[in-house]
């Protein structure tokens, strides 16, 4: 190994004092259902959470309370074992809150929940013992040991034999690609390489279910792929559980997806049932050649009044001309209307395309808002 054994030991001592503060930190509420230890009758349903809230209170002093915000008003679902199951929103709709509070990095306010038929509550290392979590961000792997040295680190804070280590290792290195730079410091890794190894990390005590926030966020599109390859590799043996701003991501891999807005479960179904609700509506987009610059804004106005039109953007083209996308039902009125805009501007329409509705049509028309 790359580093003494006094090193790692020392890096065991605070990783395992930084749980133990965070596990002292939670607290309990009360009006659970099961016991410690007690498993719930949840045999099809890897996820359940029922009725979940967590308010955060600002301010320290317990004599003046401070404002209250709430991040996660009402959700329920179930995750079926061995799928992929996804949560859309926007920024600060309540996503992360969700996954934490299952993850028993946060107790909720109120509603329960159950992890593989474990209390969140009230067994949180019956809940920890089978789940892998990737958080988003870079912390949690260790610059100065090599990929291999990050893994079995953290088998030894599993109380995994060296044998199961060496294994599973080699078996996660493999799958997340990064077998040929095993040996190698983490500091000199991308952030694509990072995040697999962060995966390869959830998975080495070979839990049950998998818990991903936002995985591929901020990677370059060769390096989602990757990743997206390797979690989709995973079910039916695992469950996961996905937190995305990706609609494609979404589409491709899960067989449900919860949409959430404002701490609430607005809409849920499969891909393709979320997309049949915005089935009768079409984007046109119209392309020019030279840009629209002051008659846009009348122009959006002017369209987005027409029957049947919910949504107008405009966008400026790579080309240097301008992009009109509009959300429509009546794609033939609406193609007709901007056409005949296009041409009172003096511009040149270089090309026309309708669009059949996508996942992000969907969750615009579901939730309202824009993915930030």
């Amino acid at each position: 190994m790359s580093n003494s054994i006094a090193e790692l030991q020392a890096l065991a001592t605070d990783h395992q004092l930084r749980l133990y503060a965070a596990a002292t930190t939670l607290r309990k509420p009360a009006g659970s259902g099961t016991t410690v230890g007690q498993v719930a009758n949840l045999a099809d349903d890897a996820i359940v959470a029922e009725h979940l809230h967590r308010v955060f209170r600002l301010g320290r002093n317990p004599l003046r309370p401070g404002k209250q915000i709430v991040a996660v008003e009402d959700v329920s679902f179930r995750v079926q074992r061995g799928t992929i199951f996804g949560m859309l929103g926007p920024n600060g709709a309540g996503k992360t809150t969700t996954i934490k509070m299952l993850s028993t990095l946060l107790a909720p306010s109120g509603g329960q929940a159950w992890v593989g038929g474990r209390d969140v509550v009230r067994d949180e290392r019956g809940v920890r013992r089978q789940l892998g979590v990737v958080l988003g961000g870079d912390r949690g792997l260790y610059a100065k040991l090599s990929a291999r040295d990050n893994l079995v680190y953290f088998g030894n804070l599993y109380g995994m034999t060296r044998a199961s280590i060496e294994r599973r290792a080699d078996e996660l290195l493999e799958l997340v690609n990064l077998r040929e730079r095993a040996s190698e410091r983490v500091e000199g890794f991308s952030r694509g390489m990072k995040q697999r190894l962060h995966l390869a990390k959830a998975l080495l005590h070979d839990p049950p279910i998998l818990v991903l926030d936002e995985p591929t966020i901020g990677l370059d599109p060769a390096a989602a792929v990757d990743l997206r390859r390797a979690v989709a590799n995973l079910v039916p043996r695992q469950t996961v559980l996905l937190t995305t701003h990706d609609m494609h991501e979404a589409d491709q891999l899960c067989k449900e997806i919860a949409i959430i807005n404002h701490g609430r479960i607005v809409a849920q179904g499969s891909p393709s049932d979320l997309k049949a609700r915005v089935a009768g509506e079409r984007r046109v987009i119209v392309s020019t050649r030279q840009p629209l610059n002051g008659s846009a804004p009348a122009m959006l106005d002017h369209l987005g009044q027409l029957g049947g039109v919910r949504a107008v953007q405009h966008d400026l083209s790579a080309g240097g001309g301008s992009e009109l996308t509009i959300l429509c039902a009546d794609t033939a009125q609406a193609l007709d209307a901007s056409l005949a805009a296009i041409r009172s501007a003096g511009a040149t329409v270089a090309g026309v395309r309708v669009v059949e509705p996508t996942l992000e049509d969907a969750f615009l028309a579901i939730a309202g808002d824009r993915l930030a």
